[in-house]
């Protein structure tokens, strides 16, 4: 019986006993914290936000949003001409898509057959100058000259050519003995005498007036259509084919003629099929209306 009674005995038998077993439990603990936040002091971090001070972290956030997605582009690098599609779906497609305005369908051989017949020489040079329906440049006078032929080459082939795309121009350089030159020839030119105090300053030239900008883009975009009433066009000055269209307020007109617009008798493609300011295409607008009252 007191051997198995004295199985069962805690190793601690005094308060002093206890007091040491809890301290040193407690010890233990401490000893242990210390030991993790040395090891995890003396090791460099690796992970996000490390470098965030870094020169190159610092440089990207510090750059201006205004740069994100843009690449710099050269003012006075080369132009770079458009593609025969590219010029075609921009411009031409809004009359040889449909055959507006008389213009041949793209695609349709036996409307081209008659065309393709006279040359490329031809075609090039009456889609550059304009001929009866069809304006100059197809209304876009900023087109080069080679996106204007590569745009016919893209319509003839499509048609039943087989033209070649007329490659880009070779750019042409000056001579650099041409500046150094003229600059050690030509004579210093004597300083401008300064302007007496209180002279007046040559007014600024005045801008174009809105009813010349007007007729000015109806001669260059315009014309073609509603010179002669082509494509179910109001023709310029009949009073009678205005008047329900003047009914519908400018701001309409100004839509229809901005966005385009197909009616019951035809259509009227985005700015005449013309790349220019959305101001130019209403002050053609108001040219339009002034003339049908």
């Amino acid at each position: 019986m007191s051997d198995a009674h004295n199985e069962h005995q805690s190793l601690i038998r005094t308060p002093k006993q206890l007091v040491a077993a809890v301290t040193a439990f407690f010890l233990v603990i401490v000893i242990g914290i210390i030991l993790l936040v040395i090891f995890a002091t003396n090791d460099r971090l690796t992970g996000a936000g490390t470098d965030s001070q870094s020169a190159e972290a610092v440089a990207t956030r510090v750059r201006p949003l205004a740069e994100e997605g843009f690449t710099l582009v050269d003012a006075n690098a080369p132009r770079v001409l458009q593609a025969g599609n590219a010029v075609y779906a921009a411009v031409c497609a809004a009359c040889h898509d449909s055959g507006a305005a008389g213009a041949p369908k793209t695609g349709d051989n036996a409307g081209w057959n008659q065309r393709l017949a006279q040359g490329y020489d031809t075609l090039v040079k009456h889609a550059i100058e304009g001929i009866r329906a069809m304006p100059a440049k197809g209304g876009n006078p900023d087109l080069d000259d080679v996106e204007v032929a590569r745009a016919v080459v893209f319509m003839a082939n499509k048609s039943g050519a087989a033209f070649k795309e007329p490659p880009a121009p070779a750019p042409m350089t000056a001579p650099a003995t041409t500046t150094a030159t003229t600059l050690d020839a030509a004579p210093a030119a004597p300083a401008a005498s300064a302007a007496p105090t209180g002279a007046a300053t040559p007014a600024a030239a005045a801008p174009v007036a809105t009813a010349d900008l007007g007729k000015n883009v109806y001669n260059n975009t315009c014309v073609a259509c509603h010179g002669a009433g082509i494509a179910g066009a109001p023709k310029l000055g009949d009073k009678a084919v205005w008047a329900p269209r003047l009914a519908q307020g400018t701001s309409v007109l100004y839509e229809h003629a901005i966005k385009g617009f197909q009616g019951k008798t035809g259509f009227m493609p985005a700015k005449g099929g013309a790349t220019v300011p959305d101001a130019d295409v209403k002050a053609a607008v108001d040219f339009m209306i002034a003339s049908a009252k």
